[in-house]
């Protein structure tokens, strides 16, 4: 593509030196994936400023750059934007060719429940429809896994994706949508025509700072549904039950539809009976009213749940059909069993904030008939805030626990458990620190007895340790089959 065609997206820049007829291959913003032909964009980053990687991007044959500041000694020609993260997202909408606008986007987002939700949908859509997914687990394109680093890629590959999606036939994108993304501006361009909210609560203020910025971040998404028409429904679903709820509505320019247990709203769950083997309850929606029995388990699956029927439902699909596909839906590393037929519960969950820590034990309290053993940790480099916060979500709610390392990124881990202690020790509580994860669930599970239930929280699905700069592979649901094999 001309890079003069590309430019006409921008709403201004200057240039170094004219620019005649070069053709762009490609954007990179990593300098070690630049090829010949490509445009490098270079982003002021956390860690690093791609600036000082221009020289190296041109080496490699980057034949133009993308820059917030001149660079001496290049002999490329250098774009100069006031915001080249946002001009990367904008640049890479059109060099894909807007491929969102031609998908049905649905954009998630929320504290919790971003995965489950998308996930659900996923299942309710594919009964009639190609569907592509973004998100923490993995990016999906029909049944095709993809790799994913963080919850929402980057501008660049985001839009790679919407154009492959296209490429493979699909309909409907579904994507969790983070609150990082949406200050980095990396779904600037991308076309949304249905926005969901589930719910918002302390996280991320290492990064956000305040928990005003947090939400106002999250905002962005709903101002953006229905920025581009399109021949479809553009709405948002957003969760009565919330305290934002209002707040979010009030972001919105298209058709508001809510869901909930204790409000008045359009999908509403009634007689909720939340079980070890999963929750059923009364689905009252603008239709008429349906029974669900999922086995998925946990009040905060009934939240869930309900913004995926809503979606699901507004799209056209038949609610029986639905039903069924809620029924059969599990997401790998939330509230799931590892079940070895031993005579205790466990559960692996990604639980990583004060208010889902306290979703998944308060679920748990409801069904489990002993104690309730937690293993636990906070992340590294990670909101410090939020430590004392899940310390003493735990102890409500736990009957022993055991504090590990996560992934401490580049803390120590025992810097990271001091900061969670206090909140333990707000509440007389059982408790005993463990540093190393895997001693630690083998402790839990030797600890166990008939009818308790142990659950093993904050990384779900992952299946690594993140410390000192490098990723070693650990999954705790394998650890956990280790030490029950060892038992049955």
């Amino acid at each position: 593509m001309n890079l003069q065609d590309i430019l006409k997206s921008l709403h201004s820049y200057e240039i170094s030196s004219p620019i005649d007829q070069i053709d762009i291959a490609g954007i990179k913003y990593d300098s070690r994936y630049v090829k010949p032909g490509d445009l490098f964009i270079c982003i002021s980053g956390f860690k690093t400023d791609g600036h000082l990687y221009a020289e190296k991007a041109v080496t490699q044959g980057a034949v133009a750059v993308l820059v917030e500041k001149y660079i001496d000694g290049l002999d490329v020609p250098q774009i100069k934007v006031e915001d080249t993260r946002e001009a990367m997202a904008i640049v890479a909408a059109y060099f894909y060719g807007y491929p969102s606008k031609k998908l049905s986007l649905i954009g998630v987002t929320g504290t919790n429940g971003k995965t489950t939700t998308t996930y659900l949908i996923k299942y309710i859509l594919e009964k009639e429809h190609k569907v592509g997914l973004v998100g923490t687990i993995g990016n999906m394109i029909g049944d095709k896994s993809l790799p994913s680093s963080r919850t929402t890629p980057e501008a660049v590959d985001l839009q790679e994706i919407f154009c492959e999606m296209l490429t493979e036939n699909v309909t409907y994108g579904v994507m969790e949508v983070s609150s990082h993304a949406l200050t980095l501006k990396r779904v600037e361009g991308s076309s949304f025509d249905v926005g969901v909210y589930s719910n918002l609560s302390q996280d991320h203020l290492d990064f956000h700072k305040t928990f005003d910025a947090y939400r106002e971040a999250k905002g962005k998404l709903f101002e953006m549904i229905g920025r581009d028409k399109k021949d479809r429904p553009q709405y948002a679903v957003i969760n009565r039950d919330d305290q934002n709820c209002e707040y979010f509505k009030g972001k919105c320019q298209v058709t508001v539809y809510t869901y909930g247990i204790n409000g008045d709203c359009d999908f509403k769950a009634k007689n909720v009976h939340v079980r070890d083997q999963g929750v059923s309850y009364d689905l009252e929606y603008p239709g008429g009213c349906i029974s669900m029995d999922l086995k998925i388990t946990g009040l905060f699956n009934v939240y869930n749940s309900l913004s995926a029927f809503a979606v699901g439902y507004l799209e056209g699909i038949a609610p029986e059909s639905i039903k069924g596909s809620l029924e059969t839906a599990g997401v790998p590393g939330r509230f799931e069993k590892v079940d070895l037929n031993q005579d205790f519960t466990v559960i692996v969950d990604y639980a990583h904030t004060p208010d889902s820590l306290e979703n998944v034990l308060t679920s748990a309290k409801k069904f489990v008939k002993g104690r309730i053993i937690t293993v636990f940790g906070c992340g590294g480099d990670r909101d410090s805030g939020k430590r004392p916060l899940m310390g003493e979500a735990v102890a409500k709610y736990s009957d022993y626990s055991i504090i590990t390392s996560d992934n401490p990124r580049s803390e120590e881990p025992e810097a990271i458990i001091k900061d969670i202690i206090p909140g333990l020790d707000k509440l007389p509580v059982s408790y005993e620190v463990i540093l190393d994860r895997r001693e630690a669930i083998g402790k839990a599970i030797q600890m166990a007895k008939a009818d308790d239930l142990v659950l093993i929280a904050g990384k779900g699905h992952e299946a690594y340790q993140e410390i000192k700069g490098k990723i070693y592979p650990f999954d705790d649901k394998e650890i956990v089959k280790e030490f029950l094999s060892e038992l049955v």
